[in-house]
């Protein structure tokens, strides 16, 4: 009579990062050395507004000088107007089109004034830069088999040894 219960399957090995038997330990001290390296290059990044945006800005080449409060005025123009004509008829598509427009035309102004400023120390930028490419590194030999590798290394690293 056959067995009903046919033999569990022997369970995988512990396997670490990409299925390999790889160094779990390498990867983990990897990523921190990594996102320790963003982290400080990212502290070292200053984000300011200056002159005109985008939109202010074609304003102000084509008007000839015209002021920052009157150019930004007609930026909000679009959003104000899309506001007033929801608070009338919600149901109109086209107020929810020009909100649309009014908060698309705030975002690329507000985002194209922005400017970014780095300032590091040489020194500390490549310390920064060392960890990154260290992390990195080191994530990447975490996914070699290391079981291979003990098994073959070990057994020519005598120099004694014939062939």
């Amino acid at each position: 009579m056959p067995n009903a219960n046919p033999s569990p399957e022997p369970r995988p090995k512990h396997s670490g990062p990409g299925g390999t038997e790889g160094g779990l330990m390498q990867f983990g001290v990897g990523t921190v050395l990594t996102i320790l390296a963003i982290v400080f290059f990212f502290n070292s990044v200053i984000a300011t507004t200056r002159g005109y945006g985008l939109i202010t800005g074609a304003m102000h080449r084509l008007s000839g000088n015209m002021g920052d409060t009157t150019s930004m005025g007609i930026v909000f123009m679009p959003f104000v107007l899309a506001v007033v004509a929801l608070f009338y008829d919600a149901s109109k598509n086209w107020a929810w089109m020009l909100l649309s427009f009014g908060i698309l035309v705030l975002v690329v102004e507000v985002l194209s004034r922005v400017r970014f400023e780095f300032s590091m120390r040489l020194g500390n930028l490549l310390l920064v830069m060392a960890l990154f490419a260290a992390g990195v590194g080191l994530i990447l030999r975490s996914y070699k088999d290391f079981s291979q590798l003990t098994s073959g290394e070990h057994k020519s690293s005598d120099p004694n040894q014939d062939g």
